[in-house]
């Protein structure tokens, strides 16, 4: 199973190159919360360009699943990635811990905190 972090899952949205390796995947790809929470906070503060029903339409999409871990377990192992202050990092990368899945990423600080057996480098 794959859990895409925020930038995997808009470059998958929008068909960009980066996102090649997504798309042809057989396994499963799910979001977390925390990204739909990051990604409504991107449109109001402007840092992202997109239709009032940007969020809607991403957790309709047929595409992926959003997975909603329970919340102690997840809110725990994200307490222990101290490494980051970003706390959507640390609730994606506890997200993906908790349920033994990869993380599909670009960000290379949290590449480097993954294990290979945890990220899917974009």
């Amino acid at each position: 199973m794959i859990l895409l972090d925020t930038n995997a899952l808009l470059w998958l949205d929008q068909g960009h190159r980066r996102a090649r390796g997504l798309t042809s995947e057989s396994r499963r790809l799910h979001l977390s919360p925390a990204t739909i929470l990051e990604l409504q906070m991107l449109v109001e503060i402007g840092r992202l360009k997109a239709g009032a029903d940007l969020v809607e339409r991403i957790v309709l999409d047929d595409r992926w699943l959003v997975d909603e871990p329970p919340a102690l377990g997840w809110f725990e192992e994200a307490a222990d990635l101290t490494w980051t202050r970003d706390p959507f990092d640390r609730l994606i990368m506890a997200h993906a811990r908790l349920r033994g899945w990869k993380v599909a990423t670009a960000d290379q600080r949290m590449l480097a905190q993954l294990r290979p057996r945890e990220r899917m480098e974009l």
